[in-house]
């Protein structure tokens, strides 16, 4: 049964994030919660809730997530701020081991697979915000490699993809621009931790294989949950077609681009 809390109980801890995320406890437990009115603007939640599907559908593991409904009363307030009601994206808290950015922490990994699949995700889907592709713009982001300990043998981690505000457009709006071909087939690679590479080599018919199921992806379930992004959240429908066109063109040249890419970085 799907995660699906109804009903805010508390806040219980803000965060200086990008959205301003605030951590409440709800009717089915604690989660993250990423609501309207904070600094970053309402697409933020859209391209966090839209991607996160993405990445399930590509066999990635992620959050438990819904959209559930802020209200006057909740209260919710921001470091700088109060949250505004409609609807908000939020996840289910999982417990975690941070990584420090070393391969040692990688080795503790249940699903080592999925390291290559989320550079490929984060390629695919330009996400800027974990590992960007020229690091004299921006930093690397080494909180946004969630390594999940929960349910876990002692020792032993999950990696879970998370946070994807910044993907599609690196956190800029989601309008008519996202379908601009220097989008579609830019060549730029995201999310290529040094860490990574080792494991890459060694699950690379896992990676082979996810990058092979981009083919696969279907155009009409993509158009339908851009049509499903809450009105709230302001993306227009010109933004909506331009977002579908990018994933679903992107997934094509990425699927014939990819690999030779990736080996040339690997070398």
């Amino acid at each position: 049964m799907a995660w699906q809390p109804t009903t805010i109980k508390r806040p219980d801890k803000l965060f200086a994030t990008a959205t301003e995320t605030v951590r409440v406890t709800t009717d089915a437990g604690p989660g993250f919660l990423k609501a309207l009115g904070n600094r970053g603007g309402p697409q933020y939640l859209a391209a966090d809730w839209f991607a996160t599907q993405l990445a399930a559908w590509l066999g990635l593991p992620t959050f438990e997530f819904a959209i559930i409904q802020v209200t006057a009363e909740d209260e919710i307030r921001f470091k700088n701020g109060q949250a505004q009601p409609g609807p908000a994206f939020i996840t289910r808290e999982q417990s975690q081991v941070e990584w420090g950015g070393t391969e040692d922490e990688l080795k503790a990994l249940i699903n080592p697979e999925d390291i290559g699949k989320l550079v490929l995700f984060d390629t695919w889907t330009r996400n800027c915000d974990r590992h960007p592709p020229d690091l004299t713009k921006r930093k690397v982001n080494r909180n946004n490699v969630f390594l999940s300990n929960e349910g876990m043998a002692e020792g032993k981690l999950r990696l879970v993809a998370m946070d994807h505000t910044h993907c599609f457009n690196c956190g800029r709006d989601l309008n008519a621009q996202l379908s601009h071909i220097n989008l579609v087939k830019g060549d730029e690679m995201f999310g290529l931790f040094p860490e990574f590479k080792p494991f890459i080599r060694v699950h690379w018919d896992a990676l082979t294989a996810a990058v092979a199921k981009l083919q696969t992806l279907d155009k009409q379930w993509v158009k339908d949950l851009t049509g499903a992004i809450p009105v709230e959240w302001q993306v227009d429908s010109a933004g909506r077609t331009a977002l579908a066109t990018q994933v679903c063109d992107r997934a094509d040249y990425v699927n014939e681009t990819f690999i030779a890419l990736l080996q040339a970085k690997l070398v």
